[in-house]
């Protein structure tokens, strides 16, 4: 996060404006300045600073109309008014018009340069959260579900049924069958579909940072901690939060969830006041957490506070004639985005019948998308689909790496992809018993998931 800022400083002594902005550009911002609240207005029109301090007392137009004439034409401006001992009333006031904070005059620079650092700390909270909210789906989501096994029909009726609520939602499934954008289309059913949507990966996140990003933290929490930081709880105020891979998580952190599950609040890491927050929850994993809090490895209340409502999404290969519905739409998509007019021919069509989808619908968009960057027709046969999907997704025996008939070896890659998927399978999708297979270590294999895009 920058610490300097563009600052229109408003105050009609000639004296004070030329004092105070040179020691505000001495700490590295760029100042402007007015006299008047009309010329404030006017340069706010021109400029449009990040941050306006304004003199609450000025001739003709006052502080106060000035504020609320900033705050009509550009409502991103952080406003922090500048006030006398007489005028604290006037001061409360402006805070419930919209500004910032206030500073008492005469005005110490430390205490000002505190204000303007929390007013850019602000800007950055509302442009993630506003970044956030325009990535989020259309509202016809559910139109990119395809899909008519009654399976996949049943999970997307309790879909709509659970939208709306603001229930927490545990989201299981297979790696690759679609968690995310399962949370994606919840929220969008919901009444918080215009706010913020945030998307935490927990098994991307070593303990002390999973932390901090979920709940923030004090200047000094820890080393490299030079200034406070808010939390993704806090972005996600009055939205969701989804926290995918929630399997992973510590017991330490675990607690903690449970405690924003239970109170809506929670402290900074290193701090010691409550944060309240307005968040719904959705949670993720293709781990069998009753089987985790079996052994001990999972909290029991939290995996009943987390599985409120349970959504099982069903593996691709329970799906019945889905590959071919899913198929052709991924083509068409293929053919929106490229201008290209291919389609699957029913060899391609019966191969991608036969295998068996370990990595789910994912696995299926990459090999159609790769099928369709190799055809240089306009039909896309089985010869151009990735070789394990032309095997029948066999994974190789200590003899299979010698050539087939056709004289073709897999590559490296595709060798590799493979005994890793082989190795989630045997294990249950548990990373951790897979790395230990694999004489790798979790976060390595974490990696690789992620470069392979095998993660769900």
């Amino acid at each position: 996060m920058k610490n300097t800022a563009s600052i229109l400083l408003v105050d009609d002594d000639a004296a004070f404006r030329h004092v105070m902005s040179g020691e505000l550009r001495r700490l590295g911002h760029d100042v402007a300045t007015a006299a008047s609240g009309e010329e404030a207005v006017a340069r706010v029109e021109a400029q449009e600073p990040e941050i306006v301090l304004l003199d609450l007392r000025l001739p003709g137009m006052d502080g106060l109309e000035a504020l609320k004439a900033i705050r009509a034409r550009n409502g991103a401006i952080e406003v922090i008014m500048l006030t006398g001992h007489g005028s604290i009333d006037t001061a409360i006031e402006s805070i419930k018009v919209g500004a910032f904070d206030y500073v008492t005059k005469p005005c110490p620079l430390d205490e000002i340069q505190v204000r303007v650092q929390r007013a850019i700390e602000r800007r950055a909270l509302k442009q993630r959260a506003s970044l956030l909210e325009r990535a989020l789906q259309p509202p016809d989501l559910a139109a990119s579900f395809v899909g008519e096994s009654p399976e996949f029909r049943r999970m997307l009726h309790l879909v709509e049924l659970v939208g709306p609520s603001d229930s927490t939602v545990l989201i299981s499934g297979e790696t690759g069958s679609g968690k995310e954008r399962v949370a994606k289309l919840i929220h969008s059913r919901s009444l918080r579909k215009n706010r913020p949507f945030v998307v935490v990966d927990c098994a991307a996140l070593q303990e002390s940072l999973l932390q901090s990003e979920l709940f923030g933290h004090e200047r000094g929490a820890f080393t490299g901690a030079d200034k406070a930081k808010p939390g993704l709880f806090e972005v996600a105020h009055l939205g969701t939060i989804f926290l995918d891979e929630i399997g992973e998580i510590s017991p330490a952190t675990q607690v903690n969830l449970l405690r924003v599950l239970d109170s809506s609040s929670f402290r900074h890491v290193g701090g010691t006041g409550e944060i309240r927050v307005d968040v719904r929850v959705l949670a993720a994993t293709n781990r069998d957490l009753r089987a985790m809090v079996n052994k001990g490895l999972f909290r029991e209340d939290l995996f009943y506070r987390m599985s409120t409502i349970t959504v099982e999404i069903p593996p691709l290969r329970k799906r019945g004639g889905d590959i071919d519905l899913l198929s052709r739409h991924f083509v068409g998509a293929l053919n929106a985005r490229y201008g290209s007019a291919k389609s699957l021919s029913e060899g391609a069509l019966d191969a991608l019948r036969r295998h068996p989808w370990p990595g789910n619908v994912r696995e299926l968009l990459h090999a159609i998308e790769a099928a369709a960057v190799v055809c240089e027709g306009s039909e896309i046969l089985a010869e151009h689909l990735p070789e394990s999907v032309r095997r029948n997704g066999l994974v190789p025996t200590a003899v299979a790496p010698h050539a087939s008939a056709a004289g073709q070896l897999p590559t490296l890659i595709e060798m590799e992809v493979m005994h890793i998927r082989r190795a989630l399978d045997v294990c249950r999708g548990h990373r951790g018993n897979a790395a230990r297979m694999l004489g790798i270590s979790e976060r390595n294999l974490y990696r690789k998931l992620k470069e392979y895009r095998l993660l769900g």
